[in-house]
């Protein structure tokens, strides 16, 4: 995704697959012949096939490695000094190579060599304890937040080396974890872990589950609506329209189990109609509450037609868009992911 952002804004970005091609082009479900998740996080990119356990091929690497500016590698530690792919031996034919390292814990450290992919990084970070449904009993999140971390941290630390450049000449080295990226992330929720050392339990935090407009509630249909915001004119204004001005102050309080009773009474409200009609009835309230949309309805949404995130290519195949939308020189997505070596060529006179 990280890369995928920089082609989005005229980065050529150059693939380099093993022989087998990119695990992600068998990954199901296909349109047009291929994998919708690999077109989305591979458009725009050229491929090349390089099997960089020959000499030749390597030696080919290195010749796209002169004429680069950013090299980017995601394996475990070690794989790329073993390979003779690593900073030191980049940097000796480009000093100024900026040399990015993604890994899930890092190049060195207790947990440098261990094997891990999102899951188990928001595991160790702490962030699957409070993940859950109150109940302590954690769940798998649907957001990959460790990834996402990892990958716009990658994209400023390289922004940020570009810009270095600029003043000494020389490239530099990133060396960025999931781990490290996700960590910061806690802190609006693990105050009393580091002022404290006391475990954190989502029923009693504020924006983890604790407080009854910071929720998810259920409608009449089976289907979800949530209240995302604490502040008090939010708070007044819905519990005013529904006649329970008495609740205000126990939901502008602190949360946990003395906010029961009024994600009682909105549990009792809101299974009353439907999801659609309570998105009607919020129409003219002045409150953070959203519909739980499922993706199909999410990706019908006016926003996000309006916001261009939504691009169809020529044959009616579907790309995320940018989201780095700048006034002066807008991003071009392109629709199109390469097929594996398609730009082959490219090393023909390397």
């Amino acid at each position: 995704m990280m890369t995928s952002m920089l082609a989005d804004h005229g980065a050529e970005i150059i693939k380099i697959e093993p022989p087998g091609g990119d695990p992600a082009r068998q990954m199901e479900p296909f349109e047009e012949g291929q994998s919708v998740w690999f077109r989305n996080i591979n458009r725009g990119k050229q491929s090349v096939v390089l099997d960089l356990k020959q000499k030749d091929n390597l030696q080919k690497l290195y010749g796209l490695v002169e004429e680069s500016d950013i090299f980017v590698e995601a394996f475990r530690p070690g794989v790329a000094n073993r390979l003779e792919i690593d900073y030191e031996t980049l940097s000796a034919i480009n000093p100024m190579i900026i040399y990015c390292s993604i890994s899930a814990f890092g190049q060195d450290g207790p947990l440098a060599h261990h094997p891990a992919h999102d899951l188990a990084v928001e595991a160790f970070a702490g962030f699957m304890s409070v993940n859950d449904k109150g109940d302590g009993e954690p769940v798998v999140p649907a957001f990959p937040a460790a990834d996402a971390s990892a990958s716009l941290v990658a994209l400023s630390g390289i922004l940020m080396a570009l810009i270095g450049r600029e003043r000494t000449g020389i490239g530099d080295y990133l060396d960025i974890a999931m781990y490290d990226s996700l960590l910061p992330w806690c802190g609006h929720f693990a105050g009393p872990s580091l002022a404290h050392g006391e475990a954190v339990h989502s029923a009693t935090q504020r924006s983890l589950g604790g407080s009854a407009f910071y929720n998810v509630y259920k409608t009449k249909d089976d289907r979800h609506i949530v209240l995302g915001g604490r502040e008090s004119k939010f708070v007044k204004n819905l519990l005013k329209a529904l006649k329970r001005e008495d609740l205000i102050d126990l939901c502008l309080g602190p949360p946990g189990p003395s906010q029961n009773p009024a994600k009682i009474f909105l549990q009792e409200t809101f299974v009353t109609r439907s999801r659609d009609e309570w998105v009607n009835w919020f129409k003219d309230k002045d409150v953070c509450f959203a519909p739980v949309l499922d993706f199909v309805e999410g990706f019908s949404e006016p926003q996000l037609i309006f916001r261009q995130m939504l691009i169809e290519g020529p044959k009616g195949q579907k790309v995320f868009g940018s989201p780095i939308k700048f006034k002066n020189e807008p991003g071009s997505v392109s629709t199109i992911a390469p097929e594996l070596d398609e730009h082959g060529s490219l090393t023909n006179s390397l």
